[in-house]
């Protein structure tokens, strides 16, 4: 299965690391996330990579240009205006009809993939979202009568689950992708979810996202251990 990774974003809310290059090119100890997200997907034996490129998409092609690895990986420029869902839809064109992987070119996890096609499979619908804790961000407090009687760390499974990427698509997803200005998470995923045609494949495991200068360097601090979490995969069947 080829794996598509929407990498053309702005980066808004991390622009102290994207004035110059696109989010998926911050270096995390001294690779891009891109490389990292990469690595979960090659350890795996899904080593085919189609990269939407963006925002300063040339960033990421002189990159893949000078890239030494026995993967395959081809940047494709889907312009810098196109929402995630005009970029998914342009990558399946250029791919053509088969199934493939959908992810963020910034959120790392130590998903099982064989597991998530597995699940997909058995469910026999168009599309497979992973569903993710989010990180605990705040403490929580908890007080009664005025008084605190608890105050300590967020726990991650206190929250709900969210949208985590890691899509497994069939090609008839594409029929739903319209045009390039419609994101994916606000139009095809919301069709999908009416027409029953879109599973959640729960991962209760690793999980994070490079939203905030925080994050960024909270998992640089984790790219520097011998295997980082995102690599630690029980690939039991």
């Amino acid at each position: 299965m080829k794996v598509v990774i929407l990498a053309g974003g702005l980066g808004t809310r991390i622009s102290e690391e994207t004035d110059t290059k696109p989010k998926p090119m911050v270096l995390l100890d001294d690779k891009p996330i891109l490389w990292h997200l990469m690595s979960i997907f090659a350890s795996q034996g899904f080593t085919d990579f189609v990269i939407a490129t963006g925002y300063l998409g040339h960033v990421i092609h002189e990159w893949v240009d000078n890239f030494d690895s026995p993967w395959n990986v081809r940047a494709f420029d889907t312009g810098t205006e196109t929402k995630t869902g005009g970029r998914i839809r342009k990558c399946m064109e250029f791919i053509g009809d088969e199934r493939i992987f959908v992810t963020y070119g910034d959120g790392l996890a130590n998903i099982n993939l064989h597991k998530l096609v597995s699940f997909h499979e058995h469910q026999e619908r168009l599309a497979t979202v992973t569903a993710v804790r989010p990180p605990a961000r705040f403490g929580v407090l908890e007080s009664m009568n005025g008084i605190v009687t608890h105050f300590g760390e967020k726990r991650q499974t206190d929250a709900g689950w969210i949208n985590g990427g890691f899509f497994v698509l069939e090609p008839g997803v594409k029929s739903l992708l319209l045009n390039d200005a419609e994101p994916f998470e606000t139009g095809p995923l919301s069709k999908l979810t009416s027409s029953n045609q879109l599973s959640a494949f729960h991962h209760p495991g690793f999980w994070q996202p490079m939203d905030t200068l925080r994050e960024k360097n909270e998992l640089s601090d984790l790219a520097h251990e011998p295997k980082p979490p995102w690599l630690q995969i029980d690939l039991g069947k």
